[in-house]
């Protein structure tokens, strides 16, 4: 008997076989000796965990028994008794009450009625009720036993003790810790005056109530007691003693618990250098052990020795106990768990599912641990993205625990979290609240304040808030999470990381990417502290903070984080985990924003290379990998490329995932994109359609996904200038977010601007202006007031007040959007530099080109410090300096600037790519201006190639081709050729436009100065007057547009020598441009030029005179001193003095223009040739 209980079993068995062997010799057959024999050495078996030879012991004595003592004897009773724990510890509870009540049944007969060892057989048939999940069965059973012993016991007696013990047992599984601490503690106070201070069972006691603690998220004192009853074992028994084992894995668990994982590994191995020595090879205390370790392997990331160490307690488990024994049911979650976090869900599910089948078998249908399987069985479906089924196995997962468990027990507040979770993925985000906010009020009634669990809840209920754009809410929900951890956990425990990253994650999204950095850092201070130097999760503390520098557009830095995240994984990690290809993916992500394609394709293959070592060929992670490729090769233009990449991303996902499910919907988005891009707007449409119908069954109905569908769709049709299509779909996405998110989350904000963009298109400003003023009081109230996306407002704002020719507007608004900027974003940031090209677009618009060139340059000069130096970007600013230049009259700096554009495109483009084009075009428009029409024709005609082979046959850039070149024909006086491709331009502009958008103006403009040109004015008025009307339809009154058109309207009459209606229209034209545009802006020059020649042709020199001088003022303050429209102003003047017979001040002004446009085109341009022409001729007359 000592020996078994020093835990020295082999001698405690190799004595009671030797005592059994002597009394053979010396008594009877059935002598009770034997019965007291065979009891011994089934008790040292079951203590061997070698159940079945247990129980044959126990059968054994129990038969020597009926046959020596009368039926209802004492000692029947504990043969009873006996074989009733031996099938308890078999999980075969069934046959173990039925023992258990037996023996029962027995005493009840034989001894008094409070007689201790009645109390002892209702305590042992409670301890059933537990195991079954019977808890208000086992509650009830043991206040008998306590009535009995405090009757027949002295008021200290060590039974008393064990009956507290018991009941605070069950309350602990109850979730009633408050009740469960106080009958440990009763416990405790019993034992301390019954037993000696170094007994074992003051020990057990301390371990008990350190496990309350645990249960209540008080670490540091669940720590303390375990230590304290470590000490005591220490001092009672010999070293190796099994007790001590269990200490050590109690101290093990709770230092996990405090994300300690060295010293939890190293407790826990401690405990298993004991079990080995102490047990034999396959007890299944061993098995614990095992388990127990795994469980750290497991926090740790180390998943190969987790499932090794899972799998080992496993194989013991299969040997030592029955095949339906709930341990093993426990063995194949765990394995389960491991397997999920792999991302391995097909063997997660398999392992759990083998786990419920023995659970069915071995437990009552409603016991908690059935709860457990489903819920853990719901997680897998919910990493699977099987919404539906997540939610069936959640659902009954709850169902169970509201039927065994009290209606505030914290896994009823787990199944409630884990529910919310489901609704949130699903975009049900009033039922996800509700969930967490029931979970949260469970744990407030069933846990003490500052509880982890609270923690979660508050960190739950946050993301919730952030999904539905509601970052105020959900940071300080995040914040209140982070408080609780810090009272709840030591100040560098895991879980504080977790929740820095956590409230960093939402700094990020609101655009504080200062605070957001804060926050990284102080993550990553805890993660230094707590971990080894080259554990994962400092890896992912690098990637995070890589992130915010990322979208700070701080690339370089980005890349320097990304970069020593990858070399901390390469230490931890083995060469081809999936971590690596993550690492990787992230570098390429940089490099495809910086416009260095070649790089980030290279690191995106190097992720690849990795996957399809580390994954199975159809993982969902590589169809991730092949849709990254994809859209970097979108970005190159490079079409064929990305849609082979993007439909081998689907090729996979269809095998791996259900066909239904919502990351198909998203590969389908994907290659709509490129379809898009492309200009294949039917093949787009397709696609985007077979996203939305997986989003219609997958999701429900007002998830905001089917939003983003919806809003894809309308940008296609957008594309496509449909635009009432593009309305009705983007108002049908604008419907599903208002039910599905708060009034001011920001995607209704993106809602309500690209429904103004389409008004913008259709050229309905005041109802563009509207829309993005919407959107932009969205976004002052959900954003912080520096947020970037308040700059994106602005910024359409004012391109809004561009295209209604309210220039003064149109600046103000995009420098609000610049300031924002500047506060937001590093100094060379590339959205800084599209600030300051818009700005520099609207001083083109008026005319104001030193300001327009200072702006340009100043964007450039960002875009060089920013961008790799082929960046398409750069490109852009090129352009548009060149486009000033050409607006200037600075023809050669003008084709040096855009021939740079062209250089840099043809690097960074595919050869038919339609930016190409518009280099060759705006390259076109250069050698018109210059008179060089063969050349511009050539490069016209170049563009067109381009873009027939890159668009569809009705895209708008073609019709734009055609019309410039009809304007090349126009100035070479090839009218019908000109009017030939003024037609086909109207041809495509009917299939793409609405009736009355600003293009068709254009269009019939063109057409009124061909018939012009020829003479044919009635033509020309019609054609005008025709584009006037549009015009008054589509622009603000006093738009500059209107000018232009009531312009060449008195270019008709004049030359119809109708001069008083010429006088009139040129009139109306200069009001408008008076309110419009400032004063020395070009076309007023224009207008007063023109004024001033109708005067003329009228007689009323000393009015043109004016008029022309006022005209020559502007131009002078306007233009470069050398730009062809000063010669033009000198030579009209010199007309009006002609006419007057002041020759020789004409042929002053005359030679004046001679020299600009000697320095400023070609010696064949048709104007200097004119100039010469009349000069000769004045000459020759005077």
């Amino acid at each position: 008997m000592m020996y078994d209980k020093m835990g020295d079993y082999s001698k405690a068995l190799s004595s009671h076989e030797r005592s059994l062997e002597i009394r053979k010799i010396a008594l009877p057959p059935n002598h009770p000796d034997f019965a007291q024999s065979y009891n011994n050495i089934a008790s040292v078996y079951d203590n061997m965990a070698e159940y079945s030879k247990a129980l044959s012991s126990y059968e054994r004595s129990l038969e020597i028994k009926k046959i020596a003592l009368p039926p209802n004897h004492p000692d029947l009773a504990s043969s009873y008794n006996n074989i009733g724990m031996v099938y308890s510890h078999m999980g075969e509870y069934s046959k173990a009450l039925s023992s258990y009540e037996r023996s029962l049944e027995i005493r009840k007969i034989a001894l008094t009625p409070n007689h201790p060892d009645l109390a002892t057989s209702y305590n042992n048939i409670a301890m059933v009720y537990v195991n079954m999940g019977e808890y208000s069965k086992a509650l009830s059973s043991l206040e008998r036993p306590l009535e009995i012993r405090k009757v027949a016991l002295p008021p200290n007696h060590p039974d008393l003790a064990g009956s507290y013990n018991n009941i605070a047992s069950v309350y602990s599984h109850m979730g009633e810790y408050s009740k469960a601490l106080s009958s440990y503690e009763r416990s405790l106070e019993i034992l301390k005056i019954a037993l000696p201070s170094n007994h074992p069972d003051l020990a057990s006691s301390y371990n008990n109530i350190a496990s309350v603690y645990s249960y209540m998220g008080e670490y540091s004192k669940a720590l303390s007691s375990y230590e304290r009853s470590l000490e005591i074992l220490k001092i009672a028994l010999p070293p190796n003693h099994p007790d001590f084992a269990q200490s050590y894995n109690n101290i093990g668990t709770g230092y996990s618990q405090m994300g300690d994982y060295s010293k939890a590994l190293s407790s826990h191995e401690r405990s298993l250098e004991i079990l080995k020595i102490a047990l034999p090879p396959n007890h299944p205390d061993l098995a614990t052990s095992y388990n127990s370790i795994g469980m750290v392997y497991s926090h740790m990331g180390e998943y190969s020795k987790a499932l090794s160490s899972y799998e080992r307690s496993l194989e013991i488990r299969k040997i030592a106990l029955p095949s339906n024994h709930p341990d093993l049911a426990t063995s194949y979650n765990n394995i389960a768990s491991v397997y999920d976090k792999m991302g391995e869900y097909s063997k997660a599910l398999s392992s759990y599912e083998r786990s419920l089948e023995i659970l069915k078998i071995a437990l009552p249908s409603n016991h908690p641990d059935l709860a457990s399987s489903y819920n853990n069985i719901g997680m897998v479906y919910f990493h699977m993205g099987e919404y539906s089924k997540a939610l069936s196995s959640l659902e009954r997962s709850l169902e169970i625990r509201k039927i065994a468990l009290p209606a505030n027990h914290p896994d009823l507040a787990t199944s409630y979290n884990n529910i919310g979770m489901v609704y949130s993925q699903m975009g049900d985000y009033s039922k996800a609240l509700s969930s967490h906010e029931r979970s949260l009020e469970i744990r407030k009634i069933a846990l003490p304040p500052n509880h982890p669990d609270f923690a979660q809840s508050y960190n739950n209920i946050a993301s919730v808030y952030s999904h539905i754009g509601e970052y105020s809410k959900a940071l300080s929900s995040y914040e209140r999470s982070l408080e609780i951890l810090k009272i709840a956990l030591p100040p560098n425990h895991l879980d504080l990381a977790t929740s820095y990253n956590n409230v960093a994650m939402m700094y990020d999204k609101m655009g504080e990417y200062s605070k957001a950095l804060s926050s990284s850092e102080r993550s990553l201070e805890i993660l230094k502290i707590a971990l080894p130097s080259s554990h994962p999760d400092l890896a992912t503390s690098y990637n995070n903070i890589a992130s915010v520098y990322d979208k700070m557009g701080e690339y370089s830095k980005a890349l320097s984080w990304y970069e020593r995240s990858v070399e901390i994984r390469k230490m931890a990690l083995s060469p081809n985990h999936p971590d690596l290809a993550q690492s990787y993916n992230n570098i390429a992500s940089v490099y495809s924003q910086m416009g260095e394609y070649s790089k980030a394709l290279s690191w995106y293959e190097r992720s690849v290379e990795i996957l399809k070592i580390a994954l199975p060929p159809n993982h969902p992670d590589l169809a991730t990998f092949h849709n990254n490729i994809g859209m970097v090769y979108s970005h190159m233009r490079e079409y064929s490329k990305a849609l082979s990449s993007l439909e081998r991303s689907l090729e996979i996902l269809k095998m791996a995932l259900p066909s239904n499910h919502p990351s198909l919907a998203t590969s389908y988005n994907n290659i709509a994109s490129v379809y898009d891009r492309m200009g294949e707007y039917s093949n787009a449409l397709s696609s985007y359609g077979r996203s939305l119908e997986i989003r219609k069954i997958a999701l429900p109905p007002n998830h905001p996904s089917l939003a983003t569908s919806y809003n894809n769709i309308g940008m296609v049709y957008d594309n496509m200038g449909e635009y009432s299509k593009a309305l009705s779909s983007y108002e049908r996405s604008l419907e599903i977010r208002k039910v599905a998110l708060s009034p001011n989350h920001p995607e209704l904000a993106s809602s309500f601007n690209n429904i103004a963009s389409v008004y913008d298109n259709m050229g309905e400003y005041s109802k563009a202006l509207s829309l993005y003023e919407r959107s932009l009081e969205i976004r002052k109230i959900a954003l912080p007031p520096n947020h970037a996306d308040l700059a994106t407002s602005y910024n359409n704002i004012g391109m809004v007040y561009d295209n209604m020719g309210e220039y003064s507007k149109a600046l103000s608004s995009l420098e609000r959007s610049l300031e924002i900027r500047k506060v937001a974003l590093p100094p060379n940031h590339p959205d800084l530099a599209s600030s300051f090209n818009n700005i520099g677009m609207v001083y083109d618009n008026m005319g104001e080109y030193s300001k327009a060139l200072s702006w340009y340059e100043r964007s450039l000069d960002i875009r060089k410090i920013a961008l790799p130096p082929n960046h398409f970007s750069l490109a852009t600013s090129y352009n548009n300096i060149g486009v000033v230049y050409d607006n200037m009259g600075e023809y050669s700096k003008a084709l040096s600037s855009l021939e740079k554009s062209l250089e840099i495109r043809k690097l960074a483009l595919p050869p038919n790519h339609p930016d190409l084009a518009s280099s060759f075009n705006n390259i076109a428009s250069v050698y018109d201006n210059m008179g060089e029409y063969s050349k511009a024709l050539s490069s016209y005609e170049r563009s067109l190639e381009m873009r027939k082979v890159a668009l569809p046959p009705s895209y708008s850039s073609l019709a734009t081709s055609y019309n410039n070149i009809g304007m090349v024909y126009d100035n070479m006086g090839e009218y019908s050729k000109a009017l030939s491709s003024y037609e086909r331009s109207l041809e495509i502009r009917k299939i793409a436009l609405p009736a009355n958008h600003p293009d068709f103006a254009q269009f019939y403009n063109n057409i009124g100065m061909v018939y012009d040109n020829m003479g044919e004015y009635s033509k020309a008025l019609s054609s005008y007057e025709r584009s006037l009307e549009i015009l008054k339809i589509a622009l603000p009154a006093n738009h500059p547009l209107l000018a232009t058109s009531y312009n060449n309207i008195a270019s008709v009459y004049s030359h119809m020598g109708e001069y008083s209606k010429a006088l009139s229209s040129y009139e109306r034209s200069l009001e408008i441009l008076q309110m419009t545009v400032p004063p020395n802006y070009v076309l007023l020059a224009t207008s007063y030029n023109n004024i001033g020649m109708v005067y003329s042709h009228m007689g009323k020199c000393s009015k043109a005179l004016l008029s022309l001088e006022r005209s020559l003022e502007i131009l002078k303050i306007a233009l470069p001193p050398n730009h062809p429209d000063l010669a033009s102003s000198y030579n009209n003047i010199a007309s009006v003095y002609d006419y007057k017979g002041e020759y020789s001040k004409a042929v002053s002004s005359l030679e004046r223009s001679l020299e600009i446009l000697r320095k400023s085109v070609a010696s064949t341009h048709p104007h200097l040739v004119l100039v010469k022409r009349n000069i000769e001729n004045l000459r020759n007359r005077f």
